[in-house]
């Protein structure tokens, strides 16, 4: 029954920000447990965990990614919001947001579920990086 939706800007230049929307249906963002993930996949290669935003509000990036990264939701709404700055051409992929487990973290930093723990995937959207 939970149901996610990924939107924006399919085409952003070298140098700006990416900025998407994930509206979810059918269950809060707020629920106690789950936590909701950006995970992105380029072309020819596998998923990449960016970062996820849990129902508390508590905040998590990918190392790779956190220096460029911003996750945040409207509970009013129910969406929840990625912001990828500085983007390149290797920031071109299909971006998802998905509903999955608590996030593991270490002293090395945090890493996302497995693709067999999200319960929940939204559709995708491909976001091309090109001037």
């Amino acid at each position: 029954q939970v149901q996610l939706q990924e939107s924006g800007p399919g085409l952003v230049k070298p140098s700006q920000t990416l900025s998407l929307t994930c509206t979810v249906s059918g269950g809060s963002i707020t629920t106690n447990y789950y936590y909701w993930n950006w995970i992105r996949q380029p072309p020819g290669k596998g998923l990449e965990w960016m970062g996820a935003i849990a129902y508390s509000g508590n905040i998590y990036y990918s190392p790779s990614l956190k220096s460029r990264t911003s996750i945040s939701r409207d509970t009013s709404k129910n969406q929840l919001t990625l912001q990828l700055r500085t983007v390149t051409p290797e920031d071109t992929a299909v971006y998802y947001c998905a509903r999955g487990p608590p996030i593991r973290c270490s002293g090395y930093g945090c890493s996302g579920p497995k693709e067999d723990e999200y319960d929940y995937w939204g559709q995708g959207t491909q976001v091309t990086v090109s001037s």
